[in-house]
């Protein structure tokens, strides 16, 4: 009973200093591809879509698809900060440079004066008061974009300990973006950044569950990680996919891992929201775009019957219980309109649903397992385990 007890012991403490390190800012940019997003989503202009906003990126890019509209909610308020900094740039920058140069370059020193010229007075208050209070050094929160945003963050700051690391073992993982082709690539990956996980110290630290909480891993998603094999193993085989698995001329991902940051002045793969080709368009429907600061259940209880047409989870659903799951999607099954598309990405490789949720409220629901395999494939962020696709049925 005392080995019990002190089981739940150490995991609630687990779970409130995860809660404490996640409480700011966790990712500058999203970690899931939007493009694999939309081609499973299939958006069409009458659809109502709601999405977990994280860094902001994929909401707008789905913009391209011309929706309807776009709920995008947080129970983070440093991410909803982002997100709102992102549509009110978008609304009110001068045009396509200034917004790259803000959120593409998000180094450049003039990007405190765009935000001063432009974007603070069209805030709402609560934003407005995020991005410029002063850190402990008397520097406005906004000086981020001035200096390096995409180093910012509790993501970006564990990929900065990660070069560290890698230069103590003399490895530039910034070097490898000089490679010609994915041979290349591949070859340069297996010499250089391979060994680095079989030392000593990679070895130790994977095996600490608060020392991945930097990678937005909590302690439930640790555990299945960990059930598959050693943690550094597994984390070799994510960092080889995100690195080997995509041509660096085609995965903006890999930019961010390996120099955090995009190509300079654009000269390589970008979000589809940072494109020039799409700036004027999604500027024209970034109206349809409603940032709240709540919960998915919470917002979707706030919703009538048969109100959406598709859902993005990211991989929340791995720090639920099957409780909050069960409420999840009842809610998502309440709210659904036949046809509706759900997906989300998990750290393993099987959906978490099956022997979670109630069968009654699974079996309204087509799992798409064979499609979703092939766009795991392809997501070119390649950090999670799976990718899954649900297909509300036409009937009951």
């Amino acid at each position: 009973m005392m080995r019990l007890r002190n089981l739940f012991s150490l995991r609630s403490w687990q779970n409130a200093a995860f809660r404490r390190v996640t409480k700011g800012l966790i990712y500058s940019q999203i970690w899931e591809d939007p493009v694999i997003d939309m081609e499973a989503l299939r958006i069409e202009s009458h659809h109502r879509v709601m999405t977990i906003g994280s860094g902001g990126c994929n909401a707008l890019s789905y913009l391209i698809a011309d929706p309807a509209e776009i709920i995008i909610v947080d129970i983070n308020a440093s991410q909803i900060a982002l997100n709102r900094l992102k549509i009110a740039a978008m609304k009110f920058l001068p045009d396509y440079e200034s917004f790259f140069d803000f959120f593409g370059a998000a180094d450049k020193s003039y990007n405190v004066k765009l935000f001063d010229d432009h974007i603070c007075a069209n805030l709402d208050e609560d934003s407005r008061t995020y991005w410029v209070r002063r850190d402990a050094w008397g520097r406005r929160r906004i000086e981020q974009f001035s200096r390096g945003f995409y180093r910012q963050g509790v993501f970006g700051h564990l990929i900065t300990m990660c070069h560290i690391y890698s230069r103590v073992h003399g490895t530039n993982l910034s070097a490898m973006l000089d490679v010609k082709d994915l041979n290349e690539q591949r070859d340069t990956y297996a010499r250089e950044v391979q060994p680095l996980f079989h030392t000593p110290t990679i070895r130790a630290l994977a095996a600490l569950r608060p020392s991945l909480f930097g990678l937005g891993i909590p302690p439930v998603q640790y555990e299945i990680l960990k059930a598959s094999r050693s943690m550094h193993l597994v984390l070799e085989e994510r960092a080889e996919r995100i690195v080997c698995g995509f041509d660096l001329k085609e995965n903006y991902f890999v930019w961010q891992f390996l120099d955090r940051g995009y190509a300079p002045d654009g000269g390589g793969p970008l979000p589809i929201y940072l494109q020039r080709e799409h700036f004027a368009e999604i500027r024209s429907r970034i109206d349809r775009l409603q940032v709240r600061h709540t919960s998915f259940i919470e917002q979707l209880r706030s919703l009538p019957d048969q109100h959406l047409d598709r859902y993005v989870l990211l991989d929340s659903q791995d720090w639920m219980n099957d409780q909050s799951l069960t409420e999840l999607w009842t809610e998502l099954t309440r709210t659904a309109r036949p046809g509706s598309r759900v997906i989300f990405r998990t750290a393993g490789t099987a959906s978490i649903l099956p022997g979670r949720i109630p069968a009654h409220l699974l079996e309204r629901w087509h799992y798409e397992k064979e499609v979703s395999l092939d766009l795991l494939a392809r997501d070119r962020s390649a950090i999670y385990g799976g990718f899954h696709l649900y297909v509300l049925k036409s009937s009951h």
